[in-house]
């Protein structure tokens, strides 16, 4: 039981808690988000399985718990975390009353198409459910007699483009070929991003694809877990340096570490969470004292919501609960800080791995990034050159395959004459010449709408586990991919990017789909004759 009274909130101990910053029943996330005051949301982690009959569901009655209580702005649902069948988030929200806007539903792509993605976008519109995070999502781990296929037909960054043409009014054809414009949504769209990554390489195309998902729409941030005050201060910092907007409202991640779970994150077993060895060999210190280092991780995600509340984040966002008490035990600590206390906690919490690349130097006197100082590693070109065959590659993408240049303009011509004569003949020889000559190159999959020149000429659908064509996804881990069974594809293009001084430019302009109509036919005549995924960024 609680009673608030004009910033006031007296506890179930009959503690006063003074200038708590509230919700009230009727404000929504986006309004709370906005409103320059520091919150707290609650994660809920959606569950496998249903209660038995008589039970009630526990989950259910957390969330209900939590969106109670004054002191938690919103509450975020889960979906399917870590790879694994889950009941979906917009069912459980369903259940927690009668302010769908209070509610953030995790929205993935590795279990729907496009379509399905579509789908349930406009069932959360028509259910009231307003704020959804786009997430790529986690690699599968299991599933019902094996190992699941993901989808991935999609990815963060054109999910929050899908989202934002809802937004403006979705554009579909109907069956008469005529174009309908379809009532607007008014959806929320939230991004995350992965600033704990140890190598250039693997930190700055993250940057780079924070800064297309908000092109593209998105306008709130969340990290990914990490214990380092500095690069979650990096987050702001690159904001400013890249000239994005500067009210985009960023909000720090706080997971309740425990032994168990520290342990998980340490060895990379939950992809994009890190624990480095230093903070690990503390968590096993204090967890083997008498009360299993309860007091020092409360103590933790405390400091760190006091942190993000000093270098002017938006919110904390409080995860690894499973009770109410819990998530209000925390933020209780992080209120009885004093005003200037985050100043030491941000130099206390900076827990990196070794050799950890920062975007910006570290000012001294705070222990944060300062944005006038960039690390001068980033402006030193790189010693060695790309392979002779990139080089080549990019000879000769120059000379025929760039839109305009070269020998474009007569590929178009040949390619249009041989397919208005119908010389099948020509073209599938020249088809043939293309699948041999690109598979030996790059491992070619004959998608038939190839991003090559998107990606440093290196295929997404055989190098990327995700077939990501829009930048990386959060779960690399020592510039390895989320599997550990290859380099990140895009922590090698930013190397062969930056040797040319691209990489800055590497995630530029609008989302990609890929068409997946195109696939087992020409990439080269779909390019020459605007039928791919280029055709429709040009426009």
């Amino acid at each position: 039981m609680f009673l608030r009274v004009c910033g006031i909130v007296k506890t179930a101990s009959g503690r006063l808690l003074v200038g708590v910053n509230m919700s009230t029943p009727s404000e929504t996330f986006r309004a709370a988000l906005t409103s320059g005051r520091f919150l707290y949301g609650a994660e809920l982690v959606s569950t496998r399985g249903i209660p038995a009959p008589g039970e009630s569901s526990k989950l259910i009655e957390l969330g209900t718990a939590l969106l109670a209580d004054p002191r938690i702005a919103w509450v975020s649902i889960t979906d399917n975390p870590g790879g694994n069948p889950m009941l979906p988030p917009d069912w459980i929200a369903g259940k927690l009353g009668e302010n769908p806007e209070k509610i953030v539903i995790h929205l993935t792509c590795k279990d729907l198409n496009r379509n399905g993605l579509e789908s349930a976008a406009w069932r959360y519109a028509a259910e009231g459910f307003k704020n959804i995070l786009a997430l790529t999502g986690d690699y599968p781990v299991s599933g019902f007699g094996g190992l699941a296929r993901p989808v991935f037909d999609l990815d963060s960054v054109s999910l929050i483009a899908m989202l934002k043409a809802m937004n403006d009014g979705l554009e579909v054809q109907r069956p008469n070929g005529k174009m309908e414009r379809l009532p607007p949504t008014n959806f929320y769209i939230g991004a995350a991003v992965s600033p704990f990554k140890r190598y250039e390489r693997e930190l700055m195309p993250q940057y780079f694809k924070l800064a297309r998902k908000i092109h593209c729409g998105a306008e709130w941030v969340i990290p990914q877990l990490g214990y380092d005050m500095r690069k979650f201060y990096e987050i702001k910092l690159f904001l400013q340096w890249a000239q994005l907007p500067a009210n985009i409202p960023i909000i720090g991640n706080v997971y309740l570490l425990n032994k168990t779970v520290a342990g998980l994150f340490n060895k990379n077993k939950i992809p994009g969470c890190v624990v480095s060895d230093a903070l690990y060999a503390l968590c096993e210190k204090y967890a083997a004292g008498p009360d299993k280092g309860k007091a020092f991780f409360v103590e933790l995600a405390a400091k760190q919501l006091a942190a993000f509340k000093g270098m002017g984040f938006a919110a904390g966002y409080l995860g690894g609960i499973h009770k109410a008490d819990g998530f209000f035990q925390v933020i209780e600590k992080a209120e009885s800080f004093g005003a200037n206390d985050w100043k030491e906690f941000v130099k206390e919490i900076q827990f990196p791995k070794p050799d950890e690349f920062y975007l910006f130097e570290a000012d001294p006197a705070t222990g944060l990034g300062d944005v006038t100082r960039l690390n001068p590693q980033y402006r030193a070109a790189l010693a060695q050159a790309p392979s002779v065959g990139y080089r080549l590659t990019r000879k000769v993408h120059e000379l025929a395959f760039t839109p305009g240049q070269g020998m474009f303009p007569t590929l178009q011509k040949v390619y249009e004459k041989l397919e208005k004569k119908g010389d099948n003949l020509a073209l599938r020889a020249l088809y043939a010449i293309e699948r041999v000559s690109k598979e030996m190159s790059f491992g070619c999959k004959d998608c038939g709408d190839c991003s090559l020149p998107e990606t440093a000429y290196i295929c997404p659908r055989k190098a990327c586990s995700k077939t990501g064509r829009n930048g990386p996804c959060g779960g690399s881990a020592d510039g390895r991919c989320e599997l550990q069974n290859k380099d990140c594809l895009w922590a090698r293009a930013y190397e062969r990017l930056k040797y040319y001084g691209e990489a800055e430019h590497m995630l530029d302009g609008p989302a990609v789909f890929y068409n997946a109509s195109l696939e087992g036919t020409s990439s080269w005549a779909n390019l020459f004759r605007n039928r791919d995924h280029h055709a429709k960024k040009e426009k």
